[in-house]
């Protein structure tokens, strides 16, 4: 499966140029996620809002499943080669519908240690 449709990467791109000029203008905006990718196998989960397509670094809320989810970027390539513990490649969530901000996800995501 490919991880991100067209749809969802320009999506992705279009809220990084957007970030991009509000930080201009020393603002933020809290998107609402644009997709959910997870490992079937590993308990790792990634709820990404926005791509600088090149050199295709993505920013989202990470959960690498150790405890302690965060905010913070990581590349496309690595998402796309990462297997887990039988060998499952990581998967897009095809039924995942943000209803909050990625900080409302953040903030949950901390207190219950991981994204639910």
């Amino acid at each position: 499966m490919k991880l991100l449709t067209q749809a969802i990467e320009e999506q992705l791109i279009s809220n990084h140029s957007r970030q991009l000029a509000a930080r201009s203008r020393d603002e933020v905006i809290d998107f609402k996620p644009v997709v959910k990718l997870f490992t079937p196998d590993a308990g790792a989960t990634w709820l990404l809002t926005e791509l600088d397509p090149d050199p295709r670094i993505a920013f989202g809320l990470c959960d690498l499943g150790m405890g302690c989810p965060e905010l913070g970027y990581v590349a496309m390539v690595e998402l796309e080669t990462i297997c887990g513990a039988l060998g499952l490649p990581v998967e897009r969530d095809l039924y995942f519908k943000a209803d909050k901000t990625l900080s409302e996800y953040a903030d949950e995501a901390a207190k219950a240690q991981r994204i639910r």
